[in-house]
């Protein structure tokens, strides 16, 4: 089977390239091993939430200088900052075409969003059923918030959320209260309380007498909040309508709380992106797995999976983004890290000793964190010293920046996947327009 690009990885950053080539008309295909870290993942969108030296982020793009200067590999700086502020835009409109509306501050400042543990990360884009708390003045606009919980569920437990809130020093006057609301008709459910996930508890919710009589026992619960918070349980694709709705019936401001996996926040992020995708006529060959590639005069010629055994898939231009050690995009050994699928050069690997930090709580960010493969400023990777010219890398898989204590993994994994995507397509516009021409050149 031939292609114009084949994408290696069906994460944020394999999608966002391949969407992006998809609407420029490439034809494309996708090979996802599994499912993407989205559904671990908060649902947002981080772009830089602490440089390298640990200082503190507020307005990102402002950041970028002081970025270069501690740490010139980063792929920010590698594609530079208007590229990466082109792809944040274009994921930004591309998904509220999908119906996920995703806002960002009007003065380019990060927000602030709740963790379940009662604590803020700083994140650039929220989708439009998370409060956005601001940078400076989280608690602006509140007295009373709410934390409830489904009676049982044990993926979300507000009493602790509440405790760690109400240390934070700008909170000392808001009130925090916690409730339980047990789920409708759970007396004739055949199961115990504790045995339901998140995404069980959505397909109840989607039934609208039962949501009804969620709402009814919300509010006798609740009483008076400017903000109920509720763990994430309202479905994946259609979360943000029934949320609408129930806001409708109960009259709170209601706020989505990201909990322990299936995320149903990160799950609607690639629902969307998938359908986008098929819909633009894309190609994903699901479950399926690359296991060697040939090379051949510098190129990537041809790849082999697991499910197309002996038949090889052709393409003009590839891109890797198999994720890091989570994903099996790279694989740790006794005294070595590799990446398993082509063997590509990765950056230089400390001793084993210096590969984590003591304490996994540490002031100093772990240095595995920071491993992955070596890329030039065009993201090509290399074997043996020597670029491959027709392959990409994009997302976790490289290396140089830590995406937890930096927060800029979804930001990184899609404007590196958006950069690779307009290489891609630069390359196959100039293609076709040499074709004419060379004709000519041998009919004359």
């Amino acid at each position: 089977m031939k292609f114009d690009s084949l994408i290696i990885g069906g994460g944020v950053a394999g999608l966002s390239c391949a969407i992006r080539c998809a609407e420029a008309g490439l034809k494309t295909a996708v090979i996802a091993a599994g499912q993407s870290a989205l559904h671990f993942s908060s649902g947002s969108i981080d772009l830089l939430g602490r440089l390298p030296n640990g200082e503190l982020v507020t307005h990102p793009f402002e950041a970028f200088a002081a970025l270069e200067q501690q740490q010139p590999e980063h792929p920010y700086c590698k594609i530079g900052q208007s590229n990466v502020k082109t792809a944040l835009d274009w994921y930004q409109a591309m998904m509220a075409e999908c119906g996920v509306q995703l806002t960002a501050q009007d003065d380019d400042t990060n927000h602030l969003r709740l963790t379940p543990m009662g604590t803020f990360r700083a994140t650039w884009l929220s989708q439009q059923t998370v409060h956005p708390f601001p940078m400076f003045e989280p608690q602006q606009g509140l007295t009373r918030i709410a934390l409830v919980t489904l009676d049982g569920f044990r993926d979300f437990q507000p009493e602790l959320t509440a405790d760690n809130l109400s240390k934070i020093p700008q909170f000392a006057d808001v009130a925090i209260t916690t409730a339980a609301v047990e789920l409708p008709d759970f007396e004739i459910m055949q199961r115990n309380p504790c045995e339901f996930r998140s995404i069980d508890i959505s397909r109840v919710l989607r039934d609208e007498s039962k949501l009804h009589a969620f709402a009814k026992s919300l509010i006798q619960q609740v009483g008076q909040a400017d903000l109920v918070v509720l763990p994430s349980v309202f479905g994946n694709g259609d979360g943000a309508a029934t949320i609408k709705l129930l806001e409708g019936l109960t009259g709170f401001t209601i706020c989505e709380l990201p909990t322990m996996p299936p995320s149903l926040l990160g799950i609607r992020l690639e629902e969307a992106m998938k359908s986008r995708y098929k819909a633009l006529g894309g190609l994903i060959l699901a479950g399926d797995e690359v296991k060697r590639g040939e090379f051949k005069d510098g190129k990537l010629a041809r790849i082999y999976t697991r499910n197309h055994r002996d038949m090889p898939l052709v393409a003009d231009h590839f891109l890797i983004a198999t994720g890091s050690f989570f994903s099996h995009g790279m694989q740790a050994q006794r005294q070595a890290v590799i990446e398993p699928i082509f063997n590509l050069d990765l950056s230089t690997i400390p001793h084993r000793d210096n590969w984590y930090q003591h304490d996994f709580f540490s002031p100093q960010a772990h240095p595995f964190m920071k491993m992955g493969v070596k890329a030039n400023a065009s993201l090509q990777p290399s074997r043996q010293g020597q670029a491959i010219e027709n392959l990409y890398c994009a997302g976790a898989l490289l290396s140089h920046y830590d995406p937890v204590t930096e927060g800029c993994g979804s930001g990184v994994a899609i404007s590196t996947g958006h950069f690779v995507a307009e290489q891609m397509i630069a390359h196959h516009t100039r293609e076709i327009e040499n074709v004419p021409e060379q004709q000519e050149r041998t009919i004359a």
